[in-house]
């Protein structure tokens, strides 16, 4: 009987915010991973990195102001930086659970290229704000260079596109190292968009969402699991409200019917309903648990979480 296929994608709870955190956080994460290899399943990891990715460009801009020699660094650039060190950290956590536990199971992380369409409609709306506030003068610079800015408290910043994810570039080297038995890391902060151009692929000015990434990478793999791994026990309807009510089970059209209502808060939470329900949708018998990182063996389960299935 074939292993269980199972993509984790793992939230902010993960990682944390900094470097230290994140060292620490990620012990955390590589316990939750390890209950699943233990669990006899084959593991596909994926990640957020939305504070890494916004301290990398932050440091590259500074450092580019004050190296004139040097250029600035593309978000694309940034986010190839912030899967390395962040699937460094995690690799290592999870290779060291897993031979403390007796089980000698190779961990990889594969710098992941995610191609987005350069007419998705996110590139005339961005709405993702990232790096260092800025004056006036360097936001109108900005501008002149055609990216956008927003005013926030103390200045502005800049926001890209959160385009949809299209397709996998290493897809197949996902797959050989996943039947091959290794726990997989890849589509690291949802990947880095890049745009094909006859042969050539170039990254492009935006951040793509981690759970759809994750979707888009469950999808390929035909996973037979997404679990979606975050900082709440499950989801809710009406949510921070008096009549507040968890949901348990479930069905894709019931989730469906909950995203036109509106219940899912746009910039967190609806993401992961979306991936869920595209994941779930496209083939018999595919399940999408959210849930809690504590909670991972349990959601793997089905005894914990918001299961949509």
């Amino acid at each position: 009987m074939s292993k269980k296929k199972v993509v984790v994608a793992l939230g902010h709870k993960a990682l944390g915010a900094t470097l230290p955190q994140q060292q620490d956080a990620v012990k955390g994460a590589a316990k939750a991973i390890a209950d699943l290899v233990e669990a006899d399943c084959q593991v596909i990891i994926s990640h957020s990195n939305a504070p890494q990715v916004g301290m990398i460009h932050t440091a590259m801009n500074e450092f580019g102001k004050q190296h004139p020699d040097y250029t600035f660094a593309p978000i694309s650039v940034c986010s190839a930086m912030s899967q390395g060190y962040i699937g460094y950290d995690l690799q290592n956590a999870i290779r060291e659970e897993l031979l403390n536990r007796g089980i000698n199971r190779p961990v990889a992380t594969i710098l992941t290229q995610v191609v987005v369409n350069p007419y998705d409609d996110s590139f005339y709306k961005p709405v993702k704000v990232i790096g260092r506030i800025m004056t006036k003068e360097e936001a109108d610079a900005e501008e002149e260079k055609g990216n956008y800015v927003v005013k926030v408290d103390g200045g502005y910043r800049r926001i890209v596109s959160a385009p949809k994810p299209e397709d996998i570039v290493e897809i197949d080297s996902i797959r050989a190292l996943s039947d091959a038995g290794q726990v997989v890391i890849a589509c690291g902060g949802g990947g880095i968009p890049v745009l094909k151009q006859a042969n050539r692929l170039k990254g492009a000015s935006a951040v793509i969402e981690k759970d759809l990434a994750s979707g888009k990478l469950a999808e390929l793999l035909d996973a037979d699991v997404l679990l979606l791994l975050t900082g709440e026990k499950k989801l809710y309807l009406n949510y921070g409200k008096d009549n507040c009510e968890p949901l348990d089970t479930i069905s894709v059209d019931k989730a469906r019917s909950y995203i036109a209502e509106g219940q899912f808060a746009e910039t967190s939470i609806l993401p992961k309903v979306v991936a869920a329900v595209s994941f779930v949708s496209g083939k018999p018998g595919r399940v999408t648990v959210i849930a809690d990182l504590d909670d991972a063996k349990a959601a793997l389960e089905e005894k914990a979480g918001t299961i949509i299935k």
